[in-house]
């Protein structure tokens, strides 16, 4: 099923907003998608980059009969990283479309460095709208950097609170399944070793004894 580029139009606007639309991108966004043409419906669902349903024939081999056949892209449904969303896109990819992205380094590079009259998904001229405008905010902020004593702290500060977690999870097994002599005895020397040797601990059975 097919539907025109001027529906295409009108959706990715009321999506992404006239207002929220970077300097230039709805002259831009009218250019690629004249009103005349003919959008697969399929090219709502992902990006492409170009590649889509071919017709042809399929001649035989012995009285070279011709019947209509149509090729279908490599479809692959991925998960691609995004760092000004700071999040996972799921999305339907093409393995053109794949190469395409890692050449490009990314997700983020490949929607803002491809024009948009190649862009011919309505999921993919979405995307790149949404990201060239949270691109231009983000060039907007101020940047501040912090010394290597500052960069330290913060990084003594998160390893002090993954321990503190590991310990409340350690405490709260404890209080559950209770806790034998044995591995009491295993704790405290690892404590006052520093560095536990792990090969000797498993021999000694770490095994919780719940409470009777």
């Amino acid at each position: 099923m097919a539907f025109r580029g001027k529906e295409m139009m009108k959706k990715l606007l009321k999506k992404v907003g006239e207002k929220n639309l970077a300097h230039g991108v709805k002259e831009q966004l009218q250019k690629s998608i004249p009103d005349s043409k003919v959008v697969m419906n399929r090219a709502k669902r992902g990006l492409y980059a170009g590649r889509h349903i071919q017709f042809g024939n399929r001649i035989s081999e012995d009285g070279g009969n011709k019947s209509r056949r149509s090729w279908k892209p490599n479809v692959q449904e991925k998960r691609l990283f995004s760092y000004i969303l700071d999040r996972q896109i799921r999305v339907k990819v093409t393995t053109h479309a794949l190469r395409c992205i890692d050449k490009a380094g990314g997700i983020d590079e490949y929607l803002l460095k491809t024009p948009y009259h190649k862009m011919d998904t309505e999921m993919g001229l979405f995307w790149k709208a949404k990201i060239e405008k949270m691109y231009e905010e983000l060039g907007q902020m101020e940047v501040v950097f912090f010394s290597p004593e500052d960069e330290a702290k913060f990084e003594q500060g998160f390893k002090d609170l993954k321990l503190a977690e590991r310990a409340a999870r350690r405490d709260a097994r404890r209080q559950m399944y209770g806790w034998s002599g044995k591995l009491e005895e295993i704790e405290n020397r690892r404590s006052h070793d520093g560095t536990g040797n792990a090969g000797e601990d498993s021999s000694d059975g770490d095994v919780l004894v719940a409470n009777s």
